[in-house]
C-alpha cells in the first residue's frame, strides 16, 4: 500500500517539472532560469506549504500566475 504522503511528494514533484519547463518556454530563457525565478517565488512556498489547494491547479495556470506576479 502506497502511503498518502508519498504519492503528494511525487504529485508535487512532477509539478514541480511541469512548471519549471513550462516556465522557460513561455519566458523563453534557460530551464536553470527558470528553476531559479520558480525557487524564489512566493508561488513555490504555497505549493511547498499545500496553502489553499493551489498545488492543484494546472500547471500552465500557476505559471501564468507566476508571470504575474512579476516572475
Amino acid at each position: 500500500m502506497v502511503d498518502e504522503d508519498v504519492l503528494e511528494k511525487v504529485y508535487q514533484e512532477r509539478l514541480e517539472e511541469r512548471i519549471i519547463a513550462h516556465l522557460a518556454q513561455v519566458k523563453n530563457c534557460s530551464l536553470e532560469q527558470a528553476m531559479d525565478m520558480y525557487y524564489n517565488s512566493e508561488l513555490a512556498d504555497k505549493i511547498h506549504q499545500g496553502k489553499d489547494g493551489i498545488q492543484y491547479l494546472d500547471y500552465k495556470v500557476l505559471v501564468q500566475i507566476l508571470v504575474d506576479m512579476g516572475g
